[in-house]
C-alpha cells in the first residue's frame, strides 16, 4: 500500500531507479545505513502525512511497507 511512496523516496536517497527497488530489497543492498533510515522515515512521514515510530527491526522494503500498514490500522 505504501510501497510506491517508499520506493520513490529510496530512489531519491540512493540515486537508483525506482524500478530497482523491490519489496524484497534489503536496506543494506540498497546502501541505506541506520542514519539514512532515520532520514528516510522523516521523508516518508512528510510524504504520507503520518507519523511513523519504528519500534521493531525491518530489513526489507516490504517489511517497512507492512509495518506502516500495521500501524495505520
Amino acid at each position: 500500500m505504501y510501497f510506491n511512496a517508499i520506493a520513490k523516496i529510496v530512489a531519491e536517497r540512493t540515486g537508483c531507479e525506482v524500478s530497482a527497488v523491490k519489496p524484497e530489497s534489503t536496506f543494506v543492498e540498497l546502501g541505506i545505513d541506520s542514519l539514512d533510515t532515520v532520514e528516510l522515515l522523516m521523508n516518508l512521514e512528510d510524504e504520507l502525512g503520518i507519523e511513523i515510530e519504528l519500534d521493531q527491526k525491518v530489513e526489507t522494503i516490504g517489511d517497512l511497507d507492512k509495518f506502516i500498514q500495521s500501524k495505520q490500522g
